[in-house]
């Protein structure tokens, strides 16, 4: 009696145990860089509460650089879930790449600036100031991806500074702004305040003025060729989660706390 009790209670525990593996997945993530800081802190508490393994990439959410998103989706790597600017997520939504009905926002996000560390910090808060800091920088860099057409396409020709702008302003792919502004290859740099604030050898000097920010959504959603459906669903879940929030804020970040579509 007592040996088929051990013999089934030993069946049960194996059967738990091969059950948890069959339920456990590998999850493709590729994040843009404004959720990237976030990312990497959150997923070590979602792999605490979840069998699932999270596997991360980085790319930018736009551009032809070789490990940008839209590159690296063109030559056929394969993800689960996507976390970029909301307007370029649509794009893949649009064309297939993503599956309707899964996008869901995370976070909203703002744009700052910083100088080399110990540098004489401009004034950006007033549109007068901003202006000044960026005509009196000897060069100025800006990202590649969201925040950086929105610099070149809108607000320097909305400030009138677009001439002055493409002999001192550059774009800088594949490499976070503020690196590029830590070794002394620019004066001033803008980027995404998340994406700005863990780069060492820079100090942050504000997020732009009102009349000046742009404000953007990033958001996840899943790819059409998804290994694992309710997997991915699962960890967009806890990102949107209220128990994410405070990760997202120290990073940089405003948590949007969306109803999800499932």
């Amino acid at each position: 009696m007592k040996n088929a009790f051990k013999n089934t209670l030993f069946s049960f525990f194996l059967s738990a145990l091969l059950l948890g593996n069959a339920l456990a997945a590998d999850i493709q993530v590729i994040t843009s860089g404004a959720f990237a800081e976030a990312l990497k802190t959150l997923v070590p508490e979602y792999e605490k509460q979840s069998p699932n393994k999270v596997i991360i990439s980085y790319g930018s959410s736009m551009g032809a650089a070789p490990d940008s998103i839209p590159t690296r989706l063109g030559r056929g790597e394969k993800f689960d879930v996507l976390i970029l600017a909301g307007p370029a997520l649509e794009g893949f939504i649009k064309n297939g790449a993503v599956q309707p009905g899964t996008r869901v926002d995370l976070v909203a996000s703002v744009m700052g600036a910083v100088v080399k560390a110990g540098a004489p910090k401009p004034d950006i808060s007033t549109m007068n100031g901003l202006k000044q800091a960026l005509l009196n920088a000897k060069s100025v860099a800006y990202s590649a991806s969201a925040s950086g057409v929105y610099l070149s396409t809108e607000l320097f020709p909305k400030m009138g500074i677009s001439e002055q702008m493409d002999k001192t302003a550059k774009k800088i792919y594949s490499e976070r702004v503020a690196s590029v502004v830590a070794r002394g290859d620019a004066d001033l740099g803008f980027q995404q305040v998340s994406e700005l604030l863990p780069i060492p050898g820079v100090d942050f000097i504000g997020e732009l003025p009102p009349e000046a920010q742009k404000t953007v959504l990033f958001s996840a959603g899943i790819t059409n060729n998804a290994n694992n459906l309710a997997a991915s669903r699962d960890l967009i879940a806890f990102l949107a989660s209220p128990k994410a929030a405070p990760t997202i804020q120290k990073a940089g970040l405003k948590p949007v706390l969306p109803t999800l579509p499932w």
